[in-house]
Parts: structure tokens; sequence; C-alpha cells
């Protein structure tokens, strides 16, 4: 169905990246959300009030939050699309991470609800009536969140919408708990056993589960999680493949929502390379990371002293030492400089989050190192953390 829609609704509708496109997407699944949960919400409600089974019931308005929960995610979208602005120059796409977080905290909110009703039907326990239209209803309802949570999880891998991922996951558990509801129905009327409170009990955990995981899911870009480690890897293919790019270092990652994602970085180049050359060059590259990534681009000049010999021969060797400390550890911006007597060494260190002595102590151990290789060295250095 979603995707006969898509045909009929959505103009270049496998142009997954244009924000036109996503939007279109995230409008109508929340619009077919909204219009099948609501049908849900109906007819499970009439079959819990015929069977008397607080299961069914809590299950019916299950449903009714969902169809809120559509209802956000549209507005999402919808917001999320609008342009930028004197106040938010970079978008409102972060939009789409909040409707996210309301849909999540609204999973929550149904299951603690749900334990609550349970809880009492355990204390006051009623043997639900058996009903052939009711267990109908109930497989139907399980195919229908299943065909859900299978389409928002396809759009949401191919427009990369976390809301849409919340959505998929909220599904899939709404059909797992009717599927619960279900035994319990068929279980009450085959044996003497009174479980539908157990079984809402079961339903409303799971849910809680399933809502604190699309939380996760939904806080972390929000609040600034590690970037992509593919997108990454595709950055430094591009910036690397100029002959004249020695290097890269300080990249950083800045996602304002999807599809608008700033990147800032160093870029090494041969430190007798013509100013205006390097910039034609860097200029490039920013052009090409925007064609080819769908990022803006900001990239620093760094020059590279690769052709002295005293340069490079420490530099290996301070390399090599932090190897051994800690083979994630980089280094980056190696210069030296001599002033009187001293020589000013220069250079940053890419340091791991896990390594467990402080910015000062690693500091004070390399100011020891180059002492120990020559008393006239002296070390100005810079401590990055990074992965």
């Amino acid at each position: 169905m979603i995707r006969l829609l898509s045909k009929l609704f959505i103009k270049n509708r496998e142009a997954y990246q244009l924000p036109s496109v996503r939007t279109a997407y995230g409008i109508l699944c929340g619009t077919v959300g909204i219009l099948l949960n609501l049908c849900l919400f109906v007819v499970k409600y009439l079959a819990g009030q015929l069977s008397s089974s607080i299961a069914v019931t809590a299950d019916a308005f299950n449903n009714l939050s969902d169809a809120f929960s559509s209802i956000v995610t549209l507005a999402g979208f919808k917001l999320s699309a609008q342009k930028p602005d004197s106040d938010h120059p970079f978008g409102h796409g972060r939009l789409e991470y909040i409707s996210g977080l309301i849909v999540a905290l609204a999973i929550i909110l149904v299951g603690m609800e749900l334990l609550q009703a349970s809880a009492e039907k355990i204390l006051h326990p009623e043997k639900p009536e058996y009903s052939p239209l009711v267990l109908l209803i109930l497989i139907l309802s399980i195919l229908i969140k299943l065909y859900m949570a299978y389409y928002n999880r396809s759009i949401a891998k191919k427009i990369d919408s976390e809301t849409l991922s919340a959505v998929s996951k909220d599904s899939l558990s709404d059909m797992l708990s009717t599927l619960l509801v279900l035994i319990s129905m068929i279980l009450s009327h085959l044996t003497s056993l009174q479980i539908d409170g157990y079984c809402g009990i079961l339903v409303g955990l799971f849910i809680c589960l399933s809502g604190y995981q699309a939380v996760k899911d939904t806080v972390s870009p929000l609040l600034g999680q590690a970037p992509d480690p593919e997108f990454v890897e595709n950055i430094k293919k591009i910036v690397l493949s100029h002959d004249r790019i020695l290097g890269l270092h300080d990249l950083v990652v800045h996602n304002y929502g999807p599809g608008k994602v700033l990147i800032t970085l160093h870029a090494e180049v041969p430190a007798d390379l013509d100013l205006v050359a390097a910039h034609d060059l860097v200029d490039h590259i920013e052009r090409e990371l925007k064609e080819k990534l769908s990022c803006t681009a900001v990239i620093h000049v760094d020059p590279a002293f690769a052709d002295d010999a005293e340069s490079k021969e420490l530099k290996d060797k301070i390399l090599a030492w932090l190897h051994t400390l800690d083979v994630k550890f980089s280094l980056h911006d190696f210069r030296m400089i001599r002033s009187g007597e001293k020589i000013k060494v220069f250079f940053d260190i890419s340091a791991p989050f896990d390594y467990k002595k402080t910015d000062e102590e690693l500091v004070s151990d390399i100011q020891k190192r180059l002492t120990q290789e020559n008393s006239s060295y002296v070390g100005i250095i810079d401590i990055d953390r990074a992965e």
C-alpha cells in the first residue's frame, strides 16, 4: 500500500536524500499510521468490551496512543522541513528527533498505564469471554501491526529517520503484545488458568522496554553522538584522494538533523605550496564533499614540513613511543623551530577517550621523553580526545 501511495503522491520518490522527498515520506507514513491505528482502536475496544478482557481493552488504548504518536510524527516532519531563519541558521532538522522522543515517551506512558490496569486485574481476576470474532480481530491486528513495522522500518532506512525507526519498533512491540493477548485468551478458554492480568503485565513491560530503547535512539543524536564510521571513512577517502593532501585531522561532524550535516577538518598540505593553490585545492574538495556526501564542509589548511629529515625522525620516535601506550594515539601538525639555544617542538596529539591519564599527565610524560632525547627540545603540545 505504501509503495502504491508513494507512486501516486510523491514526486521523485526514489530521491530519498532530497528534503522534500523525506518530508513527503514522513507525512505519508504518519497519515497512514493515524488511519490504521484509529481503525484498530475502534475494533479492538469493541472486542475488549465484548470479551471483558483487560488485556484486549488495554491493547486498544495502546493503538489510540499510536494514533497520537503518528500525529506527532507527521507534525515533526512538517516542522523539521521549515527553511532556516535568523534564529535557526542551520534549519529545524532536529525537531524530527524531538518528535521521535515524544513518541518514545508516549510508548512508555502507555506501558505504565497497562501495568497498573493489569495489576488490578490480577487482584480482581475475571475470566474473559471467548469469542471467535474477538480472535479474528486480534489476528488481523497482529498482521496489520507487522505490516506497519515493516513499512516504517523500510522507509526509515531509506530516508535515515530516527522517528520512523521509533515508530517501527513501537509497531513491532504492539504486534508482540497483541500476540500475548491472543495466547492469553486461548489459554483461558482451554484451561481454568486466569492469566489475563499476567499477560497484561508482560505486555506492559515489553512496551516500556521498547519505549526506553526508542528514547535512547532519539536522545543520542540530540546530545551529539559519534558520526557513522562509514560516513567518516568516505570523507577521508575523498580528501586523501588528492595528491597534495598529505593528511587530515581534527575532523568534526556537526549533525543538525537528517540531511543537514556540517563538517570541519584540518587538511595538511606541503609547507611550500602556494597560498592561492592551497586555497583552490581545499575549495575544490569542499565542493566535492557537498556533491558526493550532501554535507557542508569547512577545511582549514595546515602546512606540513614533510622534507625535514630531523623533524621526520623525531616525529616517528614520538609516535612509536605513544603507540607503546595505546595504538589509537595519532600525531599531527608536527614542526620544529629553532629559538636561540632551544628548539621548540610543536605538535598535536589525538588521544583515545578511554586513555586513563589526564591531558596534563600525558603532556608531562612527553616533555620528559623529549628532554631525554635532546635537552634543547621544548615541547609545545596540544591534546585532543578522539575515538
